[in-house]
């Protein structure tokens, strides 16, 4: 069944969903001491919305489908890494600069979670909207190749990297930055790679027509990536290593390109 009912049924339990995994967060962070646990349910949050959007959503099968077995491997795999990555450690520092020294539980919720969640659903969109319409065909068919291949891509591409990252980590003669394989391209291959799947995702999703005008939400997770949360914040602690600024110069910010030794201009 398509329309807008079933659009709105999904929508709500997609929201129910993220309520309680966001307020678990919460409370997990809270007992553990540290709120890098919102990394872990970051993933977790889409993998219920993959689900959700998967059973009850009534449009086309294949493409509903598709777009969530795409979401829901992704968001496993993002999910576990990010809870091998912080098992055992601190607070991770941009949180500890984003919400200051010692805040309080309702600024944690609000800025951290509640934000978080909203930005979930924001990012959701297509896949809700595109479980509940029409099937593809015709031309669209090519959009939503090009969403397979992409949304391909992106995933191999931020599973590699943050592969090669952990080895770096790993490996006992390592240099003072990571510059190897994908990190010699981009300073952020993972990043990158998690932009390409989102837009692919999205291209799989406005095949079906109406999920083209989710636009914004690839967007809104490409500024999350570079701006809000990711890289440019990530860039501010690292500059501080004179190694990183010299890596800064020869490597591209976000899209990969060849390494160069004297250009300075992001791409």
């Amino acid at each position: 069944m398509t329309g807008v009912g079933p659009g709105l049924a999904v929508l709500g339990v997609s929201v129910a969903w993220i309520a309680v995994l966001q307020s678990a967060g919460l409370v997990i962070g809270r007992r553990i001491g540290r709120w890098n646990v919102v990394d872990v349910i970051w993933g977790l949050g889409f993998v219920g919305i993959g689900l959700i959007a998967g059973v009850l959503g009534g449009g086309d099968p294949v493409r509903r489908g598709t777009v969530a077995v795409i979401v829901v491997v992704w968001g496993l795999r993002l999910s576990w890494h990010m809870h091998v990555k912080t098992r055992g450690q601190g607070e991770d520092p941009r949180y500890s600069e984003f919400l200051g020294p010692d805040p309080g539980l309702a600024t944690v919720a609000r800025r951290v979670f509640a934000t978080q969640g909203v930005s979930q659903i924001w990012v959701g969109l297509p896949v809700i909207v595109s479980a509940v319409s029409g099937p593809t065909s015709g031309g669209w068919w090519i959009v939503f190749a090009m969403g397979v291949l992409a949304s391909a891509a992106g995933f191999a591409i931020e599973a590699l990297g943050d592969a090669q990252l952990r080895a770096y980590r790993l490996d006992p003669q390592r240099g003072p930055v990571m510059d190897r394989g994908l990190w010699a391209w981009t300073r952020h291959p993972n990043y990158f790679g998690d932009a390409c799947l989102w837009w692919g995702v999205w291209a799989i999703a406005a095949s079906g027509g109406p999920a083209l005008f989710t636009v914004f939400s690839p967007i809104a997770m490409t500024y999350f990536l570079v701006h809000a949360t990711g890289a440019r914040r990530l860039e501010r602690m690292m500059a501080r290593r004179p190694a990183y600024v010299e890596y800064q110069r020869r490597t591209s910010f976000f899209v990969p390109w060849p390494p160069r030794r004297t250009r300075r201009r992001d791409t």
